[in-house]
């Protein structure tokens, strides 16, 4: 499924909004983002000229039925400027901007574009974001998990429409920032409902919130058609030294 979804990010800062985007780029790696950031003399501010060649470019780098960008900022002059520009837009219907955490909002929101979602969609998870994530410790791994295993064949039905498994994560970084992007986009192409210690699987910011590090256990369980495949496919990615990005 192809990226129908582009992100501006608008800060008073350049370097910060080139940041933000090279950050979530890690996340996304085909998604176009377009930074918006600074006055147009390089001063800390932001430029309703720049802020309106960043969206007209964005626009331009995606297509089709739901397409679209997502428009974040850092603070409320950045917001200001940005609703001028969408007022002025010969496209607002394709444009959304959330007030929403900047550097949060955009790692979330950007790993759900990568999956191919709609920019209602994508802007829906950007707004989902809270301004600021607590870490919470992982919980421990059930004592006695439920089996895949049934019967001698040892294999779990093929229809089977509920699975899990335990798996202990080999990344040098735990389940963290890229390694969490790579999860969420591997259990984004199975038809089940991914969770991780019971956390939602879909979700970079809730699997970094886990704070699960290497070596550690953690209870992988799917619900729907796919359920099975998607549990064993995201068990060995987390086993492996070397996700994929």
């Amino acid at each position: 499924m192809s990226v129908r979804v582009a992100f501006v990010i608008v800060s008073h800062s350049a370097s910060l909004a080139v940041g933000v985007c090279e950050l979530a780029a890690q996340m996304a790696p085909d998604v176009p983002f377009t930074a918006a950031g600074g006055t147009d003399d390089g001063r800390i501010g932001t430029s309703y000229d720049r802020v309106e060649a960043a969206l007209e470019a964005a626009l331009g780098a995606v297509e089709g039925e739901g397409s679209g960008v997502v428009v974040l900022t850092d603070l409320g002059s950045a917001t200001m400027t940005v609703e001028s520009v969408i007022d002025m837009s010969d496209e607002p219907e394709r444009v959304r901007f959330v007030d929403t955490a900047l550097v949060e909002g955009a790692v979330a929101a950007s790993v759900r574009a990568q999956l191919g979602d709609s920019l209602s969609q994508v802007a829906e998870v950007a707004a989902s974001v809270a301004p600021r994530i607590e870490a919470i410790p992982a919980p421990e791994a059930p004592k006695d998990p439920v089996p895949l295993i049934s019967g001698d064949s040892g294999q779990a039905p093929a229809s089977s429409l509920w699975a899990s498994a335990d798996a202990v994560v080999a990344d040098p970084v735990g389940l963290h920032a890229r390694p969490a992007a790579a999860f969420v986009r591997l259990a984004g192409t199975f038809d089940a409902e991914v969770s991780v210690n019971g956390a939602d699987g879909g979700s970079v910011l809730d699997l970094m919130a886990l704070g699960v590090a290497q070596g550690d256990t953690v209870h992988i369980e799917a619900n729907g058609a796919d359920a099975t495949a998607a549990v064993a496919a995201l068990a060995d990615m987390l086993e492996s030294a070397n996700a994929p990005l």
